[in-house]
């Protein structure tokens, strides 16, 4: 392995995010129109696939890098000093309900920093990556933020999730709205990173949210020449934290309209 071992674990990580791809592709594409989601509880959905697809990553990480670490969000496992970090489907509610919204997200933290981060748009075969240091890629083809400065003509999205009651959800919406932004919401916060890391939207906030879902995301918006809060700060890798990630240009502004400190 060349640079400690980083230039092996991304060429893995690429191709083990391709393969799993071709799997939730299949899957989503097999599913009988008349089939009804399964909940983990309101407004929480689960699919076989889910599982099926973590299973798989794990599986080739094992083969390939067995002294590594792994966590699931589906099958747990353990934090060591490198450790792969996955969710499987990132937006289960949207694959569960038959639309073509999500992603896979693979992120490698060695001593609680992101070194690697994968993120596989499924249906529309776009494989965004990032190595620290090395700039972000779609397709092999380097990305930037957008650069917008005018909060006025931003789009934000705004991720919401059962972990926190409604009101203080409600209190961000309309924040965002009152600084002039167009808001969104389409279900998958690591393809919200990843569209933010592209220049396809300014930015994407959410109050709580799960380290398997971000941490791939945040590394490849720094690498885009973007900025983010401090996500891993007081233990976010385990506990999960707020996050907030944009253009610089808008970082103070969409700060203070969110109200999401640098770091939590």
């Amino acid at each position: 392995m060349t640079h400690d071992g980083l230039e092996t674990r991304f060429a893995a990580a690429c191709a083990i995010a391709r393969e799993a791809g071709v799997l939730a592709r299949r899957r989503f594409l097999e599913r009988p129109r008349s089939q009804r989601p399964d909940f983990k509880g309101p407004q929480d959905f689960l699919t076989a696939t889910d599982a099926e697809v973590e299973q798989l990553i794990r599986r080739r990480l094992n083969e390939l890098l067995p002294s590594d670490a792994f966590f699931g969000e589906e099958g747990g496992g353990s934090f060591e000093r490198d450790v792969w970090v996955v969710d499987p489907i990132d937006g289960t509610a949207n694959f569960a309900r038959g639309i073509p919204h999500f992603a896979i997200s693979i992120a490698f933290v060695r001593n609680n920093r992101t070194e690697i981060g994968v993120v596989y748009n499924v249906m529309h075969d776009e494989l965004y990556t990032a190595q620290r240091g090395r700039g972000a890629a779609v397709n092999g083809e380097p990305i930037r933020v957008s650069g917008l400065a005018d909060m006025r003509q931003a789009t934000v999205e705004a991720g919401w999730s059962s972990r926190l009651p409604r009101d203080p959800y409600v209190a961000l919406v309309d924040r965002l709205k009152a600084a002039g932004v167009n808001v969104r919401r389409a279900g998958s916060g690591t393809l919200g990173l990843a569209y933010v890391a592209d220049g396809r939207i300014d930015a994407y906030c959410e109050l709580h949210i799960n380290s398997w879902d971000v941490l791939a995301g945040l590394l490849i918006i720094e690498e885009a020449g973007g900025w983010t809060n401090n996500f891993l700060a007081k233990d976010g890798l385990r506990t999960g934290n707020p996050v907030l990630a944009c253009t610089p240009e808008l970082a103070e502004v969409v700060i203070a309209a969110t109200g999401i400190a640098k770091e939590p």
